[in-house]
């Protein structure tokens, strides 16, 4: 009955894994490097990369549930792999991008249509968790508010609903440990409430207690900026939704009180969390 972590790494797989562990459950982390995971006491780690077969004999060996990031470079072997294995259940980490008309022609969203579809085809269930902004998203900001600096934005009345990662972790949980209102459905995940990037700003700024300044640059230039750190066409993609959420704002979708009863955590807790992150260097 063990469940396999993807993404052990991450902060999602992290809490997951803590839960597990914590509740009594076999749980193994996966990892490309496991030697580079850091795991409770007692939790088996294996090596596994998603992109490569040849690691999925040995991590799936037992396994009956797996917490899956989206891959899509061998899917149809991990699944061959998976139902070879006796795997019975999947927890998908998606994204909302996979709802958008151009989806499959969208580097983002065709990544994650494609390995959605792919489980879909198989037997296996698949509990699908679409997720659209995280919180964590705002660590971007880190550095230049630490040395106050400036935030430059394309598109500051970009309105989008984060959702905290804690809030994800609890849903496939949920749909780990058996809950018959989660398991086997997919759900688009959002924060508590919709909030431009000047709205999240403001709440950064009301946090640390100081003024944050806010400068409007071109599309151009905040593509230029962003494709020094990712591929320019998830750059792209990612502008032309900011653009899309400016005109249309986001709406509040499935959150954790819609599909779990608990209160779901805001955009300000996240901020107070992580306010060290922010502070002057």
């Amino acid at each position: 009955m063990t469940t396999l972590i993807t993404g052990a790494r991450g902060k999602i797989g992290q809490a997951v894994i803590a839960r597990l562990h914590d509740d009594g459950l076999p749980v193994r982390a996966a990892s490309a490097d496991p030697s580079a995971l850091t795991v409770p006491a007692g939790v088996d780690t294996a090596e596994l990369r998603l992109d490569a077969p040849e690691t999925f004999d040995a991590a799936l060996k037992g396994v009956t549930q797996v917490l899956l990031y989206a891959e899509p470079a061998a899917i149809d072997a991990f699944i061959a792999t998976a139902q070879a294995a006796g795997v019975e259940h999947i927890v998908l980490i998606s994204s909302s991008s996979v709802l958008d008309a151009d989806a499959t022609d969208d580097s983002i969203g065709g990544h994650h249509l494609a390995v959605e579809n792919a489980l879909a085809a198989s037997d296996l269930t698949t509990t699908v968790l679409r997720p659209g902004a995280f919180a964590s998203n705002t660590f971007g900001w880190a550095y230049f508010i630490s040395h106050d600096l400036p935030i430059q934005l394309a598109y500051p009345d970009a309105g989008i609903t984060p959702i905290h990662t804690a809030d994800i972790a609890d849903i496939a949980i949920a749909a780990l440990t058996g809950a018959t209102a989660v398991r086997g459905r997919t759900f688009n995940l959002t924060g508590p409430q919709a909030l431009t990037f000047r709205e999240q700003l403001a709440i950064v700024s009301d946090v640390l207690g100081r003024d944050i300044p806010l400068v409007h640059i071109t599309h151009a230039e905040q593509l230029a900026q962003m494709s020094q750190h990712m591929p320019a066409d998830m750059a792209d993609g990612l502008l032309d939704f900011w653009a899309a959420a400016t005109a249309h704002p986001e709406t509040v979708g499935d959150t954790a009180e819609s599909v779990l009863g608990t209160t779901a955590r805001s955009f300000e807790q996240w901020v107070r969390e992580h306010a060290a992150a922010f502070s002057r260097s």
